[in-house]
């Protein structure tokens, strides 16, 4: 599904380029020590490997006007890559919804507790990043750039923001959902475990910001006719949908190039300096 550029684990500050000097990424040497110092080398080996091609994709881009770099980008890439093809895809329906439709903000909703931080990281990253109004010759942009992102995972946010989400303002949204759960529990009598029964939570939030629901339905429902206008919604909300297998290193590397991948490409479109902190 993703990626971005190998490193080898030997330690040495070349090896690990920081974003500030490369404008790429934010895997940096500390952060891979203490990736491997909590965990162990192998899964850090794991967390770096799976951030491999898109980060070596976007550091071997030479030097040129930021949008013709953008176009050239997505006219490089071989058809099966799948990955790098998912994280433009992603990239350009962010600037899609941003600066054509209009729409500000952006929900990260991860339906497991161990992504509880995915984000605050993403938000300080793509704010911090994303967050200009001129362009990277100091011109004032013409059209809205950068987005607003915050987000719960799992039914925490169902019981903070959705009715907002579904009824309120127009907030695309990002999914992501795991297969294998990592801490499964059963209990006697129970048909599903608690992981299923999250995962219909996860699967059902898409389905209803997509379809909606019409007063039609809601009066075939019986639901009465004083509460109808209060239950309608529209439907025809954006949101993107990711389901990993399991959460690993290998997975929460990826998901992070993924994002990292994002922020880069918007800013080639919108012709801004990501990583330009000032």
């Amino acid at each position: 599904m993703l990626c971005c550029a190998k490193y080898q684990v030997d330690w040495t500050l070349d090896k690990f380029v920081t974003a500030k000097t490369k404008k790429c990424c934010r895997t940096t040497l500390m952060a891979a020590s203490k990736t491997a110092f909590t965990f162990c080398y192998e899964d850090e080996d794991d967390f770096v490997a799976s951030t491999a091609r898109s980060k070596k994709r976007v550091l071997e881009k030479p030097k040129s006007d930021p949008l013709v770099e953008a176009v050239d980008h997505f006219y490089e890439i071989p058809y099966e890559d799948l990955d790098l093809e998912l994280f433009d895809k992603v990239c350009l329906l962010s600037v899609w919804n941003v600066s054509f439709l209009g729409y500000p903000a952006r929900a990260i909703l991860p339906y497991t507790q161990a992504l509880e931080k995915l984000a605050p990281h993403i938000q300080q990253v793509s704010m911090e990043s994303n967050g200009k109004g001129v362009s990277i010759d100091g011109v004032s942009l013409p059209f809205e750039a950068g987005e607003i992102d915050f987000g719960e995972p799992g039914t925490n946010g169902q019981h903070s923001f959705y009715q907002l989400i579904h009824q309120g303002r127009v907030i695309p949204c990002d999914f992501i959902g795991i297969v294998k759960s990592q801490q499964p529990v059963y209990l006697r009598d129970e048909v599903v475990n608690n992981h299923d029964e999250l995962m219909s939570n996860f699967f059902a939030q898409p389905d209803a910001l997509a379809y909606g629901k019409t007063p039609e339905q809601l009066r075939s429902e019986n639901v009465a006719s004083h509460l109808v206008p209060h239950k309608t919604f529209t439907g025809n909300r954006p949101s993107l949908s990711l389901l990993l297998p399991s959460l690993d290193a290998y997975r929460i590397g990826q998901l992070l190039a993924m994002y990292e991948h994002r922020i880069v490409v918007e800013g080639f479109i919108w012709g801004i300096n990501s990583f330009g902190v000032y």
